[in-house]
This record gives C-alpha cells, sequence and structure tokens, in this order.
C-alpha cells in the first residue's frame, strides 16, 4: 500500500481505499480526492499494475483489498485497513531504525521531498497531490524542507 501511495503521486489511503476497478479506462487512473474533491488523472504505469495484480479483488468493484465486504460499512472498513497498515509500517520504521514513524503518509511527503528535489515546479506539485492551491503547496512543502534543516543543525550541534 505504501508503495502504492508513492507510485501514485502520494495517493492518500483513503482515496486508495474508495479506487474502483472501473477508475482506470485507457491507461489513466481517474479519480476524486476524497478531500479537496479535486478529479485527478494518473497515467497508468506498470509498478501499480503489479501491485494489483498481488490481489485477489474479484468479488469486489475495489481496485484494492482494503474494502472487502460489502456488507459492512465501508468507512469502517477503510479506517480499520488504515490503523492496521499505519501499525504495520511504524513496526516496520521502528525496525529499520527510522527516526520518524513510517504511515502511508509518508509516501505522500516523500513523493513531494523527492519531486521537489528533482527541481519540479510547485505548480506542478501542487497538481500532481490534488492540493486546492499552490499556497497549500508550499506550506506543505515548507514543513518538509523544515525537517531537513533540523537535522543539519543537530549534526551541527553535535559536532561541537
Amino acid at each position: 500500500m505504501f508503495l502504492f501511495s508513492f507510485y501514485t503521486r502520494g495517493m492518500s489511503f483513503v482515496d486508495m481505499a474508495f479506487l474502483k476497478k472501473r477508475d482506470i479506462q485507457n491507461g489513466i487512473l481517474s479519480y476524486r480526492r476524497q478531500k479537496t474533491h479535486q478529479q485527478l488523472f494518473i497515467k497508468w504505469e506498470k509498478p501499480m499494475q503489479d501491485i494489483v495484480e498481488k490481489y485477489d479483488t474479484r468479488n469486489t468493484p475495489y481496485l484494492l483489498p482494503i474494502i472487502r465486504n460489502m456488507q459492512v460499512d465501508e468507512r469502517r472498513q477503510y479506517k480499520t485497513a488504515a490503523h492496521r497498515v499505519n501499525s504495520k509500517l511504524k513496526k516496520l520504521g521502528e525496525q529499520m531504525g527510522l527516526t520518524i514513524p513510517l504511515t502511508s503518509y509518508v509516501a505522500r511527503h516523500a513523493w513531494a521531498s523527492i519531486a521537489r528535489s528533482k527541481n519540479i515546479s510547485i505548480s506542478v506539485i501542487s497538481e500532481a497531490m490534488g492540493h486546492d492551491s499552490e499556497n497549500t503547496t508550499r506550506i506543505y512543502l515548507a514543513s518538509l524542507d523544515t525537517s531537513v534543516v533540523d537535522k543539519a543543525n543537530s549534526l551541527i550541534l553535535k559536532s561541537l
């Protein structure tokens, strides 16, 4: 799920949960963000397909195995799955010795950070992430930049 999020420009877990198979047409994944209701279009790439093919979702209209039972509240299933995935990611992050908790949201941060480090314009990053405005993206990226500066400061202080 983490990699699928990253491959889809940092798609949020809630948006992944509600993707339907019919959302892929002619090599394009289209969906409406739950948070902003913005319509997004993503070119369907092989790594995305590889992940989808790992799961059996024959008995559901959903693309990923997050919402599995059509008789049970979908929102509850999404929240339960998000909690389970984030719990496992946090444990994995701890085993890897990461200094921040690894969560599904880190995939979104990672995509934005890498895009910025590749000198991709804020307007493109904003559009890719489905932000309402470039201002939102600037705030988002500024919070990411701060953590990099904080780490640099820590290294300098430790060397004194």
